[in-house]
């Protein structure tokens, strides 16, 4: 939606990137990849902020599918080669994003790090942030293009290049803890924590990689669960959800 046909509640970011775990695309009780039910249920999560007018780019991973790392040790493959596996599968799920995302009448562009013109754009910033100002959602798939970078590197990326307000982070907990919460009954949410806090306590946000390039670009993170519905409108209007980080 272009931002001048706006009305209603003004979000307080106004252009944002949204991680999503491949995992949470898969369905529990038979292990199919990409749910259906769960899919539609996500994109209408996003056309919600897309409605009041807010730029979104969306950072899936593929670990649903194929993770890089992991993948490649259970099933024999070398490190690089299981990395472009997992790159190709942010891509499957890029597309199936794409698909559903239009049937809602969303307006959304696919690009993709590695070279695919049949199935995506290829990645060029000046022609994301033209859709993104046209009121398109982008979807960033295939990573960064290259191995030994996670999809949360993909996003810190995306975030610093396109000038993104916030870093959303959508994960299967409420925000940060102090200890893992599954495990621990006594662990501690913390509303708001300073990068290098988070560095000091070792709390795993994300990968160093992706961390370090948030704080040194001095990008906010915003860590929150996917579970809770209107989670993400919640997040563009600032209410007080999830962690912040900054």
């Amino acid at each position: 939606m272009d931002e001048s046909e706006q009305t209603g509640p003004k979000p307080k970011y106004h252009r944002i990137i949204l991680k999503l775990s491949g995992e949470v695309l898969r369905n529990a009780e038979d292990g199919e990849p990409i749910d259906a039910k769960t899919l539609k249920s996500i994109c209408e999560e996003v056309k919600k902020v897309y409605d009041i007018g807010v730029q979104v780019g969306l950072v899936i991973g593929g670990g649903n599918i194929f993770r890089g790392l992991s993948g490649a040790e259970m099933r024999g493959v070398d490190r690089t080669t299981g990395d472009y596996m997992g790159m190709l599968a942010t891509v499957i799920n890029g597309l199936a994003i794409l698909d559903c995302l239009e049937k809602l009448g969303v307006t959304v562009r696919l690009q993709s790090a590695i070279p695919m013109d049949k199935l995506a754009e290829p990645f060029i910033l000046r022609r994301a942030t033209r859709h993104l100002e046209r009121g398109r959602v982008v979807i960033f798939a295939g990573g960064t293009g290259n191995p030994y970078f996670s999809t949360d590197t993909t996003a810190a990326l995306r975030a610093s290049e396109i000038g993104a307000d916030m870093l959303m982070k959508a994960t299967k907990v409420d925000g940060i803890y102090d200890k893992d919460p599954a495990k621990h009954d006594d662990a501690v949410k913390y509303d708001k924590i300073a990068y290098i806090d988070a560095l000091r306590d070792r709390l795993k946000i994300m990968d160093s990689t992706a961390f370090s390039l948030c704080m040194e670009n001095k990008m906010p993170i915003l860590v929150f669960s996917m579970r809770e519905p209107g989670s993400i409108y919640r997040a563009v209007m600032g209410d007080a959800i999830g962690t912040l980080v900054e």
